[in-house]
């Protein structure tokens, strides 16, 4: 059974830095995608970046520039740096996994427990 722990989300200025962090854990044969889901109050959840098991990179419009994801594949952890925080970043931080364990043939996605940023004007 595949367990993520998120950390690394709370309060900070506008302008400030935070930086998230999501560790996976259980039986995994092998992660394919990893990325970062917000979902602010009262909108639904939107995909920040993601980071192939390649090390390709995709970002919302609205973070390019002052977010960056990195993964560390040994530890099956995924990062998110997040410079310049703006108060529009509000919002719970969720991880997400697309990956295979075995004998379940095909990939599965699983989610983290969320972790909230409220950024202050």
């Amino acid at each position: 059974q595949l367990q993520l722990v998120e950390s690394g989300g709370g309060l900070v200025q506008a302008g400030g830095s935070l930086r998230l962090s999501c560790a996976a854990s259980g039986s995994i044969t092998s992660i394919n995608v990893m990325g970062w889901y917000r979902q602010a109050p009262g909108k639904g959840r939107e995909l920040v970046a993601d980071i192939t098991s390649g090390g390709s990179t995709n970002y919302a419009d609205s973070v390019k520039g002052r977010f960056t994801i990195s993964r560390d594949n040994a530890k099956n952890t995924v990062y998110l740096q997040m410079n310049n925080l703006k108060p529009e970043d509000t919002a719970v931080y969720y991880c997400n996994l697309n990956y295979r364990t075995f004998p379940i043939p095909g990939p599965l996605d699983a989610w983290g427990q969320g972790t909230l940023v409220t950024v202050s004007s």
